[in-house]
């Protein structure tokens, strides 16, 4: 017999009852079965289209639930595990919206669970027939013009509020400062006192001037996002008509469907902003982790992805970023869709030689500083150079303090920031 195409899920459950029990109503009630025994799902039906257990992994028990148990009786142990659950590619198909459904949504609503969370998915190769990333990491390098070591990156600051001229200042400033990238706030979409065309219409030129008298081209990433998939794509035009080439997107806010509907038309490289992530993952037993999360909006043509930062100013542990990092850098079906990781959250520079450490000494990345930038107190310019000198002395292996002694930048960097 012919092995079938499978998507696993893993699935890390806890229970009063048995795991192994609980995989296994999962199983049937995400596929062919429901709560009684059924005349017409035969053992043929079920060979072909029922979903089956792959493995369960017991995990360390515990004696409190992770979600509310009403009702729960004093003493009560509760068990978990890592359960591997097989889904039929026939049953499921390449659609992402029957992938939510069948694997991811209705599992939460089981009775019996006191925690339920997806550890990740595992796509067979059917699923590498969407687009995936247009520019990804190679891409991103290319229009910077950074053929080697971190991009660094800065965004607009104050968040909100300026004009679009006041704006256009400080990217120009930010341009002469040195960075490869610069990008709307992810909360700075199209408001009334700075609509999207009044905002390209002043930075855009400034992109252009300082490419022709340096002949360096900053990335610009504009934010274009909106529900309204029709708008979304006339904000995208209007920024490739300036001949603009990123656009940051928050991801959440347009769905699924709003992100396939720009990649397949789409000529900007994407800025995936995560905001709304945490609402599924900040519960260590509920929810998604960002393995299995990121791999989906990866197929759909994400280039890059912000992932927080050692010591960040959210509340992300720093081995939740560094896991984040090699997912992105992880292949799903070849390099060509790897996502290039957004190193963000309070960065200053001083997180650079334990971000380099940690990640592997590896250096495709995008170092993104807003405040740890702008707030320098020299100013923008000795905030790149500052953040330049701290990644030069993590990739020398040369402690900071050291480093600093002969980088008056770094120096002031490191008095003003280090805590």
């Amino acid at each position: 017999m012919t092995q079938r195409a499978e998507i696993r899920v893993t699935y890390r459950i806890e229970t009063a009852g048995s795991p192994e029990a609980m995989a296994a109503k999962i199983a049937s009630d995400q596929s062919t079965g429901t709560f009684t025994d059924l005349p017409g799902e035969t053992e043929a039906l079920k060979a072909r289209y029922a979903a089956r257990v792959i493995s369960v992994t017991a995990l360390p028990p515990t004696p409190a639930p992770a979600l509310p148990q009403p009702g729960a009786l004093a003493g009560t142990v509760y068990h978990r595990a890592d359960a591997v659950i097989g889904y039929p590619l026939e049953a499921v198909g390449t659609d992402l919206a029957a992938l939510m459904t069948i694997t991811v949504g209705g599992v939460y609503a089981a009775r019996g669970l006191s925690g339920i969370r997806v550890m990740d998915i595992d796509l067979p190769p059917d699923w590498a027939c969407h687009p995936g990333p247009q520019f990804g990491v190679a891409g991103s390098r290319r229009l910077m013009g950074v053929a080697a070591g971190p991009m660094i990156a800065s965004i607009i600051k104050p968040s909100l509020g300026l004009s679009p001229e006041e704006t256009a200042e400080v990217v120009k400033t930010l341009c002469v400062a040195g960075v490869d990238f610069i990008k709307d706030d992810e909360k700075l979409m199209s408001p009334a006192y700075s609509p999207l065309e009044a905002r390209v219409a002043a930075i855009m030129p400034v992109i252009r001037d300082h490419e022709q008298r340096t002949g360096k081209r900053v990335m610009y990433a504009f934010g274009i996002s909106s529900a309204d998939p029709d708008l979304m794509m006339r904000n995208h035009d209007c920024v490739v008509a300036a001949g603009g080439n990123a656009a940051v997107i928050n991801i959440n806010s347009i769905g699924y469907g709003g992100m396939s509907f720009l990649r397949r038309r789409s000529a900007l490289c994407l800025h995936a902003h995560r905001n709304g992530w945490d609402i599924l993952t900040r519960h260590p037993a509920l929810g998604m982790e960002f393995r299995a999360y990121q791999k989906i909006w990866r197929l759909l043509g994400v280039d890059q992805f912000q992932v927080n930062g050692i010591a960040a100013k959210y509340w992300e542990p720093d081995e939740s970023f560094v896991k984040s990092f090699d997912d992105c850098l992880t292949p799903i079906f070849s390099a060509d869709d790897r996502a290039l990781p957004v190193v963000c959250s309070g960065q200053w520079g001083g997180q650079a030689p334990e971000t380099y450490a940690r990640t592997g000494q590896r250096l495709d990345l995008m170092y993104l500083g807003g405040g740890g930038i702008h707030g320098h107190p020299g100013g923008a310019a000795a905030g790149v150079a500052a953040i330049r000198q701290a990644w030069a002395a993590a990739e020398a292996g040369i402690p900071l303090e050291d480093y600093a002694k002969d980088h008056p930048e770094l120096a002031q960097s490191l008095q003003k920031f280090r805590k």
